[in-house]
C-alpha cells in the first residue's frame, strides 16, 4: 500500500515547517531512512528521511510552502513498485549501495573496511562495510539481500554522501565484469520516469571525480596541485590521501604545484564543514541568549590530596584513571539538583525544567569539538560517572560515538583550562540555559584564616570556574547560589568515590 509522508514535528514547541528542497522527484526510488526532503523551522534546518522503501509517486507540497505538522507532503509507492523500479534502475535488477549520511553536518565518509567481497552473499541488514566520518565510526548494513556483485569504492577512499559504493545483485555479466561505478546519475526513461544508474568505469576513471576522493581534491585545490601529476596507488589508479600527502612531502619544481610548507602562513584555507557548523551554532547562541558570566575561584586542595591518595586503588577497582573531571561532574550534578533552574531550557516563552540531568562533556577534536552526553547523570555513582566520562571521551576522539550520544544535553562542562588558561567565558550550548567552563589548576599562595581570625599564607591548589548563563532564565543571584553550592561540594568533599 502507498505510504503517506507527513511534515514531522521537530520539537515540542514546533507546529509547522517549510519545505526548502525536495531531494527526490516522482518516479525516483527511495530507500528507508534515505534523505527525502529538507525543511526549515523556527529552531532547526534538517533533512527528513523516507519512512519506507519504495518509489516516490506524488509530491503534494511544493518547495517553499509552509505547512502544519502531520500534513501529508508526499506519497511513496509500495515495495512491489520499488522492486520494479529497482529493475529499471540498475543492470539486471541491481541494488545500488550508497554512502549514507550519518548526521546533518556530515557530508562525506571514508570506507575503512569492507566486510564482504565480490561474489559473497549478503543478507538485508547484515553489516556490509565500515565507515569513518568527522563524528562517528559505524558499520553500515546491507540495504538488500543478494550477491555482492561489485565494490566501486575501495577501502581508504573518502567520498561524498549518496555516492554509489557497491552493487548488490544484477545480471551475471554485470557481476562477472564489475563496472567500478562512481557517483550516481539520473536517467530519464521514455515514459518520463527517472531512475538512478551508476557511472561506468571508463567514464568515471576518465573524470577526476573517479580518480580521487573529495578530501584529496580539496587538498589538491588548497595546494594548487594538478592531480594528473600525482601517482595513484588506489584501485584502478585512484589518488588516495596517502598519495597526495606523499607528493606534498617531496620537492617539486612544477609551477602547477606549491612547494611543501611547514606552516600555513600566507595560505588561504577553506573553513572545514565542522568548523562552519560550530561557528554557525555559536553565532546563533549569542543571538538567542543574553549571556552573563560569573567567575569563582575554588580551593581544590582537598580533592587534589584525595585523588593522589586514591588514584592507584581507584584505577585498579574501576579500570579507569582517577581524573579531576568526575569530581567536577559530581559537584555540578549536586548543584543542579538543588537549583534546577540552571538545568532548564527556555522554549517559546516558557521555562522547561528537565526531568533528568543530561550532562554534556565538551571534547576537543582536531579542527573542532563535540559534546558527548551522560544521560541521567543524577542516577550515577561517582565511579559510574568516571567510567562514562572516560568512555565517551575515548570514543569521541576515535570517532566511535553513536549520533544520539552527541545530542540532548541539558547542561555542559567545558575544560578551557586544559591548555593552561586561567578561565574562559563560554558560549551556551543551545537550547541549554547554562554552561560551566573549567579553568587551569595551579598551586598558589593563599591567605587562610583560622577560627580566631589569625591569618596565615599557605600553598593551595586553586582553580577558576566560570558559569555562563542565559540571563532571561537565570538571574545573577541564581547563578551565584548555584556556584556557591558547587564550590562547597568541591572544597568540603565528603562523597565516597568507590
Amino acid at each position: 500500500m502507498p505510504t503517506d509522508v507527513v511534515m514531522p514535528q521537530m520539537g515540542e514547541s514546533i507546529f509547522e515547517g517549510t519545505i526548502t528542497k525536495w531531494l527526490k522527484k516522482p518516479g525516483d526510488r527511495v530507500e528507508k531512512d534515505e534523505p527525502l526532503f529538507e525543511i526549515s523551522t523556527d529552531k532547526v534546518d534538517a533533512e527528513i528521511p523516507a519512512p519506507v522503501t519504495g518509489v516516490m509517486t506524488e509530491l503534494k507540497v511544493q518547495e517553499g510552502a509552509t505547512v502544519e505538522i502531520n500534513t501529508v507532503v508526499a506519497v511513496i509507492g509500495d515495495a512491489d513498485a520499488a522492486a520494479q523500479q529497482a529493475q529499471e534502475a540498475g543492470p539486471g535488477g541491481a541494488v545500488l549501495v550508497v554512502m549514507p549520511q550519518m548526521g546533518e553536518s556530515i557530508f562525506e565518509g571514508t570506507i575503512t573496511k569492507w566486510l564482504k567481497k565480490p561474489g559473497d552473499r549478503v543478507e538485508k541488514d547484515e553489516p556490509l562495510f565500515e565507515i569513518s566520518t568527522d563524528k562517528v565510526d559505524a558499520e553500515i548494513p546491507s540495504p538488500a539481500a543478494g550477491i555482492l556483485s561489485e565494490i566501486t569504492i575501495p577501502e581508504g577512499d573518502t567520498v561524498e554522501i549518496n555516492t554509489v559504493v557497491a552493487v548488490i545483485g544484477g545480471s551475471a555479466s554485470a557481476a562477472q565484469a564489475p563496472m567500478a561505478a562512481g557517483p550516481a546519475e539520473s536517467v530519464t526513461a521514455p515514459d518520463g520516469t527517472t531512475a538512478v544508474a551508476a557511472v561506468s568505469a571508463s567514464e568515471s576513471i576518465r573524470g577526476q571525480s573517479r580518480r580521487s576522493s573529495p578530501l584529496v581534491r580539496r587538498i589538491a585545490k588548497e595546494h594548487n596541485i594538478d592531480l594528473a601529476r600525482v601517482a595513484g596507488t588506489g584501485s584502478e589508479g585512484r589518488v588516495t590521501k596517502e598519495d597526495i600527502l606523499l607528493y606534498l612531502s617531496q620537492p617539486h619544481t612544477s609551477k602547477t604545484s606549491a612547494p611543501p610548507q611547514p606552516s600555513q602562513a600566507g595560505q588561504v584555507v577553506p573553513m572545514s564543514r565542522m568548523r562552519a557548523i560550530i561557528g554557525q551554532r555559536m553565532v546563533e547562541s549569542l543571538a538567542i541568549s543574553p549571556h552573563a558570566h560569573t567567575v569563582y575561584r575554588i580551593d581544590m586542595t582537598r580533592i587534589a590530596r584525595l585523588r593522589e591518595r586514591e588514584r592507584a586503588g581507584f584505577e585498579q577497582r574501576n579500570g579507569v584513571k582517577l581524573t579531576y573531571m568526575p569530581f567536577i561532574a559530581a559537584a555540578a550534578v549536586r548543584a543542579l539538583e538543588k537549583f534546577p533552574i540552571v538545568n532548564s531550557s527556555l522554549i517559546d516563552g516558557a521555562i522547561h525544567y528537565h526531568a533528568g540531568i543530561h550532562l554534556g562533556i565538551a571534547v576537543a577534536l582536531e579542527g573542532g569539538l563535540i559534546v558527548p552526553v551522560i544521560r541521567d547523570a543524577q542516577q550515577r555513582s561517582f565511579a559510574d560517572l568516571a567510567r562514562a566520562i572516560n568512555d565517551l571521551a575515548l570514543r569521541a576522539r576515535s570517532k566511535k560515538l553513536n549520533p544520539d550520544e552527541a545530542s540532548g544535553s541539558t547542561f555542559t562542562l567545558t575544560n578551557s583550562g586544559v591548555f593552561g588558561g586561567e578561565y574562559g567565558t563560554p558560549i551556551i550550548n543551545q537550547p541549554e540555559s547554562a554552561i560551566l567552563a573549567i579553568g587551569g589548576l595551579r598551586k598558589e599562595p593563599v591567605v587562610l584564616s583560622d577560627a580566631d581570625g589569625n591569618d596565615t599564607i599557605a600553598i593551595r591548589s586553586m582553580q577558576y570556574y566560570c558559569l555562563g548563563f542565559d540571563h532571561r532564565v537565570i538571574d545573577g543571584a541564581d547563578g551565584g547560589r548555584f556556584m556557591q553550592e558547587f564550590k562547597g561540594a568541591l572544597e568540603n568533599w565528603s562523597q565516597a568515590i568507590g
